[in-house]
């Protein structure tokens, strides 16, 4: 029986980890400020609050991470891999940062496919790439939110001005990555 291909290196987060520490003494901290400076109708005004706006982002990053889950199906690790994986040079970097021009949705969504790329075998330098493009670019609020309010002719200045930018981010990093590998020459 043939045996498989290795799955990704990429190691596995444990649940709760020194970030996750950290940010839970900071919310303990502040909601504990806010119980001594402002007293306890203060403090449950602030947990109710932040439940709604809670309430609020769990569909949608819900939904961010099922789009996710379905690129992982519908997109065959190995395609990943070929098109913006470690070996995929400047092709794949161009790539990456094409997609995040045409990737809709906000951060619920961008951030779960970007996770999905990295865990099939996408190069860092790529998703830095696609997240640096998605921020700076993003076609969809080009046309909803800029050209109604600033024109044709901003939106192209800026576009010509970031486009490059994706591109370097992700140069960059795939710069530091080939520095920080074993074996690599400085």
């Amino acid at each position: 029986m043939p045996s498989t291909p290795p799955q990704s290196e990429r190691p596995r987060r444990r649940a709760f980890d020194w970030p996750t520490a950290i940010l839970i003494v900071i919310v303990v901290s502040a909601a504990s400020y806010v119980l001594w400076r402002d007293g306890f109708a203060r403090f449950l005004d602030v947990v109710i609050a932040d439940a709604d706006l809670f309430a609020w982002m769990l569909p949608n990053l819900l939904a961010g991470c099922l789009i996710a889950a379905l690129i992982t199906v519908l997109l065959p690790r190995d395609t990943i891999v070929r098109w913006v994986g470690k070996d995929s040079g400047l092709k794949g970097i161009l790539i990456a940062a094409g997609a995040g021009v045409i990737v809709p949705g906000g951060p619920f969504t961008i951030y779960p496919i970007a996770a999905a790329f990295v865990g099939m075998g996408a190069d860092a330098a790529a998703v830095v790439a696609l997240i640096t493009s998605w921020t700076t670019i993003g076609l969809s609020r080009a046309l909803v939110w800029e050209m109604p309010f600033l024109g044709f002719d901003f939106v192209l200045w800026r576009w010509i001005g970031a486009l490059p930018l994706a591109v370097l981010a992700g140069l960059i990093v795939r710069i530091i990555e080939q520095q920080l590998r074993p074996g690599s020459k400085p």
